[in-house]
């Protein structure tokens, strides 16, 4: 087995975390949420969350991953021997395999809207809808899109963890906020910008709901990576001088970033033009804004030319930081429980997932027509991952840290053994015992039942 190495540098940690929370969802789950919840006091409520229920969970997996330096399930049966708390480790490796097998469909498309985006093929007036629906349809098209994104994420893995992981990270994710920043000022100059402006940064509190305070709890949790093992794996990566607070903070904040400049990027997009509904999910992104974005921009093609193309190239990066994050959880038990060779772990999670990847795939085509329990083989690993598993990951998170492990080691990995001071160290074991189980119970009911 290769030698175990921690994270190079203090940059390295922060962009590589960060790298793992940010993904697909940020640039179109939370725009959709804001749209469909009132704006501004969606995004208010939805920090308050962040700091209430998403960052605990964050710093308790930061906690059990750097105490162990080991890989999820391992940390658990370091910490609970016996016990069957070890099942949340083997919950978070599962989560993140069966994620990353249909996480990768998703983001084979925004590898073919990129190629179709360079080649001047998203310009002009279309049916997009119907070059969506051809798309996904086809037999072979978003297959090789998979694969071929497969295969990116495969070669950052099988890297490892400074030449690989961290290496990229500290490409991939300064490039993603450089064309955050280059796309938001574009957007700034449509016609919709004051409208959005005051969308997104005046707040309505009559429009907040107990459904908006749900799904804003919804949106902080599955925002941050929370409970698929990918926080725990790169925080066994840690140095011993790594700041877990100060980390967390800031893997939060540049989550919430991107979050919420997405909707700056958006949204004077779309109030630009008259009559325009966004979609939901990926018909946000896919046949949404290609239309919005050719209709702000056919008077000045070459602008919009190059905004779709950044548009997309956002997209690659978000969806390829976390798809690292994804492998590399199930790639280190594969690592460290069978002693293998890491090119070798890295091969089998990529062959396995894109084996699964291949029924998610074709879920849009040749076997839309084959479902259990009622859905296809793409919906069904949705359904299970993200509106049972990761709840319940992160319920038993929050009470294995709250209330099994010794408070003294909570303590020492927060305070790097006494070395750093943290005065809210009561305040959050209270919210760890009692604020996050029940918010994330409530986001579970919310979800499944509601």
């Amino acid at each position: 087995m290769d030698e175990r190495k921690n994270f190079g540098s203090k940059l390295g940690v922060v962009m590589a975390a960060a790298g793992s929370a940010v993904g697909l969802g940020n640039v179109w789950r939370f725009p959709t949420e804001v749209g469909n919840n009132g704006g501004a006091a969606f995004i208010l409520i939805y920090l308050l969350c962040v700091a209430l229920v998403g960052l605990p969970v964050m710093l308790g997996e930061f906690v059990i991953g750097r105490h162990t330096h080991a890989n999820t399930i391992s940390a658990y049966q370091q910490l609970a021997p016996g016990k069957w708390w070890r099942i949340q480790g083997v919950n978070g490796v599962f989560v993140a395999f069966m994620i990353l097998s249909y996480y990768i469909v998703i983001a084979g498309w925004t590898l073919y809207y990129l190629v179709q985006a360079l080649a001047f093929r998203l310009s002009g007036p279309q049916d997009y809808t119907q070059v969506f629906s051809q798309f996904v349809s086809s037999p072979w098209q978003p297959l090789l899109c998979a694969v071929v994104f497969m295969l990116m994420t495969h070669l950052v893995i099988a890297r490892g963890v400074q030449s690989g992981i961290e290496r990229f990270s500290k490409v991939m994710m300064p490039m993603l906020l450089l064309i955050i920043c280059v796309l938001m000022v574009c957007s700034f100059s449509m016609p919709g910008t004051s409208e959005s402006l005051t969308f997104l940064l005046k707040p309505d509190f009559s429009k907040v709901t107990p459904t908006v305070v749900l799904s804003a709890m919804g949106q902080a949790f599955f925002s941050l990576s929370l409970a698929m093992g990918c926080l725990c794996t790169y925080a066994s990566y840690f140095g011993p001088d790594t700041n877990l607070v100060k980390t967390a903070l800031n893997v939060s904040v540049i989550d919430t970033i991107v979050a919420v400049l997405s909707g700056f990027i958006i949204f004077p997009a779309v109030f630009s033009v008259d009559g325009v509904e966004a979609d939901v999910g990926p018909g946000l992104v896919f046949i949404t804004l290609p239309n919005v974005f050719e209709m702000a921009f056919h008077n000045v093609p070459v602008i919009g030319y190059v905004f779709t193309v950044l548009f997309y190239m956002l997209l690659l990066l978000a969806a390829l930081t976390s798809s690292i994050s994804l492998h590399e959880s199930v790639t280190a038990y594969l690592l460290e429980r069978f002693h293998l060779p890491r090119g070798r772990a890295s091969g089998l999670v990529s062959v396995s997932c894109m084996t699964l990847g291949v029924l998610c795939t074709l879920s849009f085509g040749v076997l839309s027509g084959y479902t259990l329990f009622g859905l296809t083989f793409f919906d069904l690993f949705d359904f299970l991952a993200s509106k049972v598993l990761l709840p319940l990951g992160g319920i038993v998170i929050s009470l294995f840290v709250g209330y099994y492990l010794d408070r003294r080691i909570v303590r020492n990995e927060i305070t790097n053994n006494g070395s750093l001071t943290f005065r809210l160290f009561g305040l959050y074991i209270f919210l760890t015992r009692y604020v996050v189980p029940v918010a994330i119970a409530a986001i579970f009911v919310n979800e499944l039942f509601l």
